[in-house]
């Protein structure tokens, strides 16, 4: 047998030892636990299993908290660290107790409960608060008949509550108490009822001390949450190693409500969330707020751990820095602007005017010869052009103008234009003055500007002058550019327009 194989054997035989170990010590911690239940279900009086109320213990911190409330002194302030103040130590303690007072509260309940449904079985679901069922029973006892016209229970459950409660009571299959099991079960009520209100006496004292011990802690959250998250923290110098995320878990709600519906439940919601300040803010914004002020929280009770701003100066600054948060949450959103819409992503278009494109057009565009060459007269043989193309011809090319062939081309879209005004000068500017000449009129060379006249004899005249005011009467009145005249009529002496 080898080295290797030899070692195998060895850690199967210690693992199964271990095995065999396990088994014969867990067998037995079971049956422990199943005999503690059966003890628990079976004992007669509460006393035995609720041994808080005469505990050396509870005595003595409830001693002290009267003598601190009694003396009304202010607290010094403590030069080392605060734990070593001895009402510090008290304050400790007290929040230490009222964890222990919860658990005892919660035996209390199971016990008066198991006893209790013997006389009443449908309580329990009807009526889910311990503290409102242990006050209920208190006041009903073997009478079921008290719940509808009873001042006290009207004080301790709703009006709607109360119409379930005594519709129930009616047709119950319950049995009716000994006076010895209702003894033992108003005994376990009054005990549950003391402690409860030595819970609120602690928390009062603790409240009143908060400023000495955690000033700027309680600032933020107030002093009865402070007084809360420390105690079960288990003081302020554990409650400062704490992360934000573990504080505010603090005092969440661990409740397995079978039968019932779970949306009532808030988890992961302690005493910050239900904390006076992140409750004033609407409820979507609660568990976001509870988490701000519970990073806050870390950071004031490790201020106070350390005896720094004893006047919450740090505490005043956290808070104002919550509510701009607040603040800044619940604005309402910025006004929508109208903006102009964006620039369209279309790609550069051809442009249509400029005189690159209009020689373009000039370029590519019908000329005035095609034109002429296309144009037909109506009712004429025209002749074709070549003998091998039939009914190709010239169109109006060649007849019409100074008889060429190739016409002048004139484009319209390119043509000047001229005003009336400038038209009107050049028309004045085109008439011939003076004596005609066989260059300009194209007239007989025989004019003269000699006439022989009866009284004068020879006399120097004008010959054009007579042509002169005929084309000066009908540029005025017959000419194209001739504007219209406002004639007086000598008959009516009417103004009229011709």
């Amino acid at each position: 047998m080898s080295l290797a194989d030899e070692l195998l054997a060895d850690l199967e035989e210690a693992a199964e030892e271990e095995d065999n170990f396990v088994d014969e010590e867990d067998e037995p911690a079971i049956e422990d636990v199943q005999e503690e239940m059966q003890l628990d279900l079976s004992v007669d009086s509460v006393k035995s299993i609720a041994k808080l109320w005469d505990s050396k213990m509870f005595a003595e911190i409830m001693l002290k908290i009267e003598e601190y409330i009694s003396k009304q002194s202010k607290a010094t302030e403590v030069m080392g660290p605060v734990e070593a103040a001895p009402e510090y130590r008290v304050i400790v303690d007290a929040n230490n107790l009222t964890v222990e007072i919860e658990n005892e509260l919660n035996i209390i309940h199971k016990f008066i409960r198991d006893k209790y449904s013997k006389r009443f079985p449908e309580l329990e679901s009807l009526v889910p608060n311990a503290l409102d069922y242990i006050r209920t029973v208190k006041e009903l006892g073997n009478s079921l008949d008290k719940c509808k016209n009873n001042e006290n229970v009207q004080q301790i459950l709703t009006n709607a509550t109360i119409m379930v409660v005594s519709v129930t009571a009616s047709t119950t299959q319950g049995q009716q108490l000994t006076e010895e099991e209702l003894e033992r079960i108003e005994e376990a009520c009054d005990m549950a009822l003391e402690l409860n209100q030595s819970k609120h006496r602690i928390y009062e004292y603790v409240e009143s001390r908060m400023s000495f011990i955690a000033p700027n802690l309680s600032i933020i959250v107030g002093a009865s949450t402070a007084a809360k998250i420390m105690g079960i923290a288990g003081g302020l110098t554990n409650l400062s190693k704490m992360p934000a995320c573990n504080i505010m878990l603090l005092g969440a709600q661990r409740k397995t409500l079978s039968g019932f519906s779970s949306t009532s439940v808030l988890p992961h919601t302690g005493y910050i969330y239900h904390s006076d300040i992140v409750q004033s803010l609407p409820p979507d914004l609660r568990r976001k707020a509870a988490r701000l002020v519970a990073a806050k929280c870390t950071l004031a009770a490790r201020v106070d751990s350390f005896h720094e701003s004893p006047e919450g100066k740090v505490g005043y600054d956290l808070k104002e820095e919550i509510e701009r948060k607040f603040d800044k949450w619940q604005e309402p959103p910025p006004v929508k602007q109208v903006k102009p819409l964006p620039a369209p992503l279309d790609g550069q278009r051809k442009k249509r005017g400029g005189r690159r494109y209009r020689k373009m057009k000039e370029r590519l565009g019908l000329t005035e010869i095609r034109k002429q060459a296309n144009r037909m007269s109506f009712g004429e043989i025209e002749e074709d052009a070549y003998q091998e193309d039939l009914g190709f011809s010239l169109g109006h090319l060649g007849k019409s103008g100074s008889g060429r062939v190739r016409q002048t081309q004139v484009n319209e879209a390119t043509k000047a234009r001229i005003s009336k005004t400038l038209q009107r000068t050049l028309q004045k500017q085109s008439m011939v003055y003076g004596g005609k000449s066989t260059i300009r009129d194209r007239s007989s060379g025989t004019a003269s500007s000699v006439a022989f006249t009866p009284l004068q004899g020879l006399e120097i005249v004008n010959p054009q002058a007579a042509e002169k005011k005929v084309a000066e009467a009908n540029q005025k009145y017959f000419s194209s550019m001739a504007e219209f005249l406002k004639v007086k009529s000598e008959k009516s002496g009417i103004m009229s327009s011709t």
